[in-house]
């Protein structure tokens, strides 16, 4: 067993009980494939947009985000404040346009405007970064709970994988959202009440840690030099613009909730509100990094196994949280979590039908079918995320090769959309070469460190974090020459 107490571990059990719960309730009324992509619209605006924030959130944010406030400053910030245009950006021309073609895949998009050579290409590198993605979250939770809970890591990840499976593919899209809201609010309770825990622990306590904070350049948003070989300001704003646009222009996870809202003024008010709380946790979890800085400096009292920021806030959690708080702050944990695991099978199994399957059948399937073929994806990928979490365990080298080239393989895709919405049309032979030049670019971006001194003028020294942006923008200006000189031959 671990070290929670009963009501602790009667908080998780009463947590997964309400979820499956939740599935078998929507499970009742889904009839439709319609209703099981998309809810048939009939989702509330302030619901779709707790979901598209619990996208965003997941429990790597719970770790990571502290970790980094913890070990230097507040730069991650940066990335948050940069959905406030992007958001505005969607608000104004691209839910309109999305919901005026009726989209339920985007990736149907990249044939109208470039061919099915785009649709295909996007929608594979899609699934594979959504499996890549399930199976770190899946293996970092249970890593994170295993301590508290005991037991094999294998039957956590098993058990947080098959409840997140059983409640999406019995109700679907709406079963998603609506379990999203619910765990937005386990997730937003649980970093308010540490929030004011710490609060009071450290800079109530005192007062004069704030100045020295300040003067210490921990509330810093990180160097202003502009240069793209560190994590600078400029650094942070360029990948904060490029990866944001990404998820609201290209990515299925957020996409798809645009056509779960009756209207645009709906899905207009779901990016407001997600963004809105977005950047209030992010500001959250800052400050839980940095007032566990000084908590820790105060008490002189962490362990010496205890090396990197990522590592304190689970002690914290573990060491310092009162009985039934300590249960709260993990079925956050969880929360935010599943609610990334289960956007993300919606997800992928209305592109597996979408864009692969649909179109293999005659017009006239019957919802039956095409309800068997959706939830049968569902538990597909599903299975496979949780296989490659439990492959985590003992292959975490092969899988961060594997995870590496699921980004480069899909870096480029944001360009593919650039392009679409510019209308820029290219041929399958210029496709393929824009494709090949951005993975070649990212390839290199990403692992030309430390080469041999025979050939170290092939070096980078660019951020790891731009290589997707690099990737982007040769895609998007091989295709805008090819366009160019494509008009010029036809005049």
């Amino acid at each position: 067993m671990g070290n929670l107490a009963f009501f602790d571990y009667l908080i998780l059990a009463l947590y997964g009980i309400i979820l499956l719960g939740m599935g078998f309730y929507f499970a009742r009324k889904m009839k439709t494939a319609g209703q099981f992509m998309t809810a048939n619209g009939k989702i509330p605006g302030w619901a779709a947009g707790l979901a598209v924030m619990s996208a965003y959130t997941s429990s790597i944010s719970y770790i990571a985000t502290p970790g980094k406030a913890f070990d230097s400053d507040w730069h991650p910030i940066i990335f948050a404040l940069c959905m406030i245009p992007v958001s505005w950006i969607a608000v104004v021309k691209i839910i309109p346009l999305y919901r005026k073609l009726n989209l339920i895949s985007v990736y149907t998009f990249l044939e109208e405007r470039l061919g099915s050579w785009a649709r295909l290409y996007a929608a594979f590198s899609f699934l594979l970064f959504m499996v890549g993605r399930m199976a770190v979250i899946l293996y970092l939770v249970a890593l994170l709970m295993q301590p508290f809970v005991g037991g094999n890591l294998i039957w956590i990840i098993m058990a947080i994988g098959f409840i997140t499976i059983l409640y999406t593919l019995m109700g679907g899209v709406e079963a998603v959202i609506w379990t999203d809201v619910m765990q937005s609010i386990v997730m937003i309770a649980g970093i308010v009440y540490t929030v004011v825990f710490l609060g009071n622990m450290v800079f109530l306590s005192s007062p004069e840690l704030f100045s020295q904070a300040y003067d210490a350049g921990k509330f810093s948003w990180g160097l202003s030099d502009f240069s793209f070989d560190k994590r600078t300001i400029w650094v942070m704003i360029i990948y904060g613009l490029t990866e944001n646009l990404r998820n609201l222009l290209a990515d299925q996870n957020y996409v798809q909730k645009y056509a779960t809202v009756q209207n645009n003024e709906e899905a207009a008010k779901s990016m407001k509100l997600a963004t809105i709380i977005y950047l209030f946790l992010t500001v959250c979890f800052l400050f839980i990094g940095t007032a566990l800085f000084y908590f820790y400096q105060l008490q002189d009292s962490l362990p010496s196994n205890i090396t990197k920021g990522d590592q304190v806030f689970p002690h914290f959690i573990a060491t310092q949280m009162p009985v039934g708080l300590k249960g709260l702050i993990l079925a956050a944990i969880i929360a935010a979590a599943m609610s990334t695991i289960d956007s993300a099978l919606n997800c992928s199994a209305t592109v597996i039908w979408i864009d692969f399957l649909k179109g293999r059948f005659d017009e006239n399937i019957s919802e039956k079918k095409q309800m068997f073929i959706l939830q049968t994806a569902t538990w597909v990928w599903g299975i496979l995320g949780t296989l490659f979490a439990i492959w985590m365990i003992q292959a975490k080298s092969a899988l961060d090769v594997w995870w590496q080239l699921s980004g480069i393989f899909g870096g480029g895709i944001l360009g593919l959309f650039l392009l679409a919405l510019l209308k820029i049309k290219l041929s399958y032979f210029h496709g393929l070469v824009a494709i090949s030049l951005s993975i070649i670019v990212i390839s290199w971006s990403t692992f030309s460190r430390n080469l041999p001194e025979s050939i170290s003028w092939l070096n980078s020294s660019i951020d790891p974090i731009l290589s997707g942006v690099l990737g982007t923008l040769i895609l998007l200006f091989y295709g805008i020459i090819i366009h160019v000189v494509n008009r010029k031959t036809s005049v």
